[in-house]
């Protein structure tokens, strides 16, 4: 994932969390902040220590990231998504966390709507 779509500040963090929606399911919480001025959209990760060890935090961070790089063309542009990993992520693979994530994303209408 670039470095321009990523969320790394806390102050940015912050910000989600303030003046952003919350959107859940039983795996993620998702928060999404409107940024009319960015061109594309960009994504903050949140996997606590009480999920597991690093090992098992940055495979659900991993997991994460590449769906939304496959999800790429359906998700909004000029959002912030601040996502955070529950308990249940941490025995999820790949296929179950893009399924999840596609969930909640509807769910917070952050994708966009197919044209047939």
């Amino acid at each position: 994932m670039k470095k321009e779509y990523r969320i790394k500040k806390n102050k940015e963090f912050q910000e989600a969390f303030k003046k952003g929606k919350s959107f859940a399911n039983r795996q993620f919480v998702v928060y999404t902040l409107n940024k009319p001025e960015q061109d594309h959209f960009r994504i903050g990760l949140s996997v606590s220590k009480k999920i597991g060890n690093a090992v098992t935090r940055n495979q659900i961070k991993r997991y994460i990231r590449q769906a939304f790089l496959e999800l790429e063309e359906e998700v909004k542009n000029h959002f912030d998504y601040v996502i955070i990993a529950r308990k249940p992520a941490a025995t999820m693979d790949f296929h179950e966390v893009k399924k999840s994530l596609t969930h909640v994303l509807k769910v917070a209408r952050a994708l966009k709507l197919k044209t047939k």
